[in-house]
């Protein structure tokens, strides 16, 4: 098992250089984080035995329940956020995790905030942006980010990195590149308004099916579950 999953990072690892490369990107501005929704802690340890150096989790309590077990596992091992975040679970994300990707309204910013001030900590958060508005997902509208990203900017215990989307499903890559596109344009749009506390510099983008088209397109963190892990439990 092991065996397999280090395979697997290896080759997501060339297919991030390949793309870079394709791109005229340096493949060192491209950070890989394996999604562990679902995958068992043993699992999880192989990943990180073969390098993997950020986690993205889902959920909240998963994160609780794991990061004890996967305690000094790996000295540089970051947590992120990655899944919908209620406001009642602020407090434990801030306490959990190193970035939240999917900050995308108002009074989750404000909960956040107000946490992060408790804990004296500066929280850094992704908005998350629903690049193809559809109605199952969450994600502030295009439209609505920079608005957004001015409110945030406001906040002292926020700081703002980037930007994160999850487009609509396709099996053709290529049609997932628009969003992409759209993600890399507004996270230009927000740069050029010099916001305060707004360090532009992520773009959370790519999954298994099209992680090479997200670095095309400017992605500095690619999410990839399957693309390791095999599929799901």
């Amino acid at each position: 098992m092991g065996t397999i999953i280090s395979h697997s990072i290896e080759q997501v690892a060339n297919n991030i250089l390949a793309a870079a490369a394709k791109a005229g990107r340096d493949a060192k501005e491209i950070k890989l984080m394996a999604v562990t929704k679902t995958v068992t802690d043993d699992r999880i340890r192989k990943a990180l035995e073969a390098g993997i150096l950020i986690l993205g989790e889902n959920y909240v309590q998963e994160a609780a329940r794991k990061k004890p077990h996967l305690a000094g596992t790996n000295y540089h091992l970051e947590w992120h956020m990655i899944g919908h975040l209620q406001t009642r679970k602020a407090a434990l994300a801030v306490e959990l995790f190193d970035m939240i990707h999917s900050l995308d309204r108002v009074e989750l910013a404000e909960a956040i905030n107000r946490r992060a001030q408790a804990r004296n900590r500066i929280m850094p958060v992704l908005i998350e942006v629903n690049t193809g508005e559809e109605t199952t997902k969450g994600g502030v509208s295009p439209s609505s980010a920079l608005e957004l990203a001015k409110i945030v900017s406001q906040m002292e215990n926020l700081s703002l990195r980037g930007l994160m989307t999850i487009p609509p499903w396709s099996d053709n890559p290529e049609k997932t590149r628009p969003y992409f596109k759209c993600l890399r344009e507004l996270k230009e749009t927000i740069q050029a308004a010099e916001l305060p506390n707004v360090q532009m510099q992520e773009l959370s983008m790519g999954m298994t099916d099209d992680y090479l088209v997200a670095i095309e397109e400017g992605a500095t963190i690619v999410r990839i579950g399957r693309g390791i892990f095999g599929e799901r439990l």
